[in-house]
Formats: structure tokens, C-alpha cells, sequence
């Protein structure tokens, strides 16, 4: 069994899952956007201003994905598509080392909000909560060493 984080986004998924193929070294396996879905009557309409966001992305880290999508453009609600700010959870990364930690971290920090700095914990000799700039909610967790 595999759990895959799947983010939700406000017009800006490109964008972060840009930044976040060059944070985590990674690569985009499959990018396409809303304009790209076949026609499909029991759906909902693709507004205009929606057709270059992002329907579905796949990150691939390794052996790890990070998957995402731009909320569709003007749905009512989160289960329509409609975007809704994450709460609630966590997205846990355990990096290699401290030094990687405090790397990732201090990335993810840029313009975002911290909730806990990175730093020595009784559990951990690197740890962070930061909710990065598009809005995702990370804690960064390195290993003793």
C-alpha cells in the first residue's frame, strides 16, 4: 500500500510544482491542464479563464509522488472542484540529514508562514512546521544522526 499526498490549488499549481521539482530534485511525469480534457457533457463547464490551469500533475521523487491540481475555476465547492484552503493536516517530509532539513525548510519558509521554526526538538535534532507560499502546510522532520 502507498499513500500519495494529492494538493489542491488556487490558480497556481503550475507554478508551485515548478518550484518544488527543483526543491526536491524531482520530475514532472504527467502535467495537463483543464483546456486538455476531452468534452464531456455530465461535467462541469470549463470556464475560460480556467482552460491553462492544471487538471492533474504527478511529481515523481524517487521512489515518492506528490500529486496536485488547480481548483476548477468557478465551482461552488471543494467536491466540485471549488478550492478550499488546507486544514486539518500536515504534508511530512523526513529529510536525509539536518543540513538537508534546514535546506528544504528554509525554501519552503520563503515567503510562507512558519508555524515552528526549524530546529532541535526532544524527538529530533531538525524539525519545522511551515505553510509554504501557495499555501501547503509542511512539517520537515530530519533524522538523528
Amino acid at each position: 500500500m502507498q499513500f500519495t499526498p494529492y494538493l489542491n490549488f488556487n490558480g497556481n499549481c503550475a507554478e508551485a510544482f515548478a518550484f518544488y521539482v527543483d526543491l526536491f530534485k524531482g520530475t514532472i511525469v504527467h502535467q495537463s491542464s483543464f483546456g486538455e480534457m476531452p468534452p464531456n457533457p455530465q461535467g462541469p463547464p470549463i470556464p475560460p479563464e480556467g482552460r491553462d490551469h492544471v487538471m492533474h500533475v504527478h511529481l515523481q521523487v524517487g521512489e515518492q509522488a506528490l500529486m496536485g491540481s488547480d481548483a476548477l475555476p468557478g465551482a461552488a465547492d471543494a467536491c466540485a472542484g471549488g478550492y478550499a484552503r488546507p486544514q486539518g493536516l500536515w504534508v511530512s517530509i523526513g529529510a536525509d540529514s539536518v543540513a538537508e532539513g534546514r535546506h528544504i525548510f528554509d525554501a519552503l519558509a520563503a515567503g510562507g508562514q512558519v508555524a515552528m521554526p526549524f530546529g532541535r526538538t526532544f524527538w529530533s535534532p531538525g524539525f519545522g512546521m511551515v505553510t509554504d507560499r501557495f499555501g501547503t502546510p509542511w512539517m520537515v522532520n530530519a533524522p538523528h544522526e
